[in-house]
């Protein structure tokens, strides 16, 4: 007869040891933030042409093939670079659109535009570079995302002319003067600092830009004759 086996409790079940996600997670993404910088940097410097993949990956202590771990090809990351420096442009300059009063509103676009070209100016030299070059690799997303944004600020402006708070001028083109006296204090900061006699402009000189450019872009906006009558 069979002898008497003990009865053995079960094994208790073994449970995969849980990982944090979030880690690894948060680990790449600092790290993509850290080559996405210093990739704005490298092509705000040498262009698109002029900057490489090996240069970049170098000033953060990488590979070539570490850095294409994170992002295919030089295309790629100078696309993500492109379209993180518009998001935020288009971002902060969203203030004219709803306006209900001209002068408050332009005020506050300008300073806005301003203060992305003194915190963000490599990102606005970029983004300058590619369009002086004729936008080869992102005018679809200026097609698509910058004309939509401009129309909306025209329309109004035309608004406004209508309820008779400004005077009737070529809007677009006003949009475009304002954009390239801004754009101007982050392409153009070292040598205006030169001039001005000083290593850096500081921020009382955005504050001054500012100003200025708001009372000209205001003087020619006020009700009076016409542009057409104006010498």
């Amino acid at each position: 007869m069979p002898r008497n086996v003990p009865a053995t409790s079960p094994k208790p079940e073994l449970k995969p040891i849980a990982k944090n996600p979030a880690a690894p997670r948060a680990a790449r993404l600092q790290k993509e933030s850290q080559i996405r910088a210093e990739a704005e940097r490298q092509f705000a410097q040498y262009g698109f042409e002029g900057a490489s993949l090996e240069n970049i990956a170098a000033a953060l202590g990488l590979s070539r093939h570490n850095l294409l771990y994170y992002y295919p090809s030089k295309e790629a990351l100078y696309r993500v670079v492109l379209d993180e420096v518009l998001k935020e442009w288009l971002e902060r300059m969203a203030g004219i659109v709803g306006g209900t009063d001209p002068e408050a509103a332009l005020r506050d676009y300008i300073a806005a535009k301003l203060r992305f070209s003194r915190e963000r100016a490599a990102g606005s030299q970029v983004f300058a570079r590619e369009v002086m070059a004729g936008a080869p690799r992102f005018r679809d997303a200026i097609e698509g995302q910058v004309l939509p944004a401009l129309n909306a600020d025209v329309q109004t402006f035309e608004r406004w002319a209508r309820e008779g708070r400004i005077k009737v001028l070529d809007y677009r083109h006003l949009m475009f003067t304002v954009w390239s006296s801004t754009q101007a204090y982050a392409d153009l900061a070292p040598q205006f600092a030169i001039l001005l006699g000083k290593s850096r402009l500081d921020e009382g000189d955005y504050e001054a830009a500012g100003t200025l450019i708001t009372q000209l872009v205001l003087a020619g906006l006020r009700q009076g004759r016409p542009a057409s009558e104006e010498a």
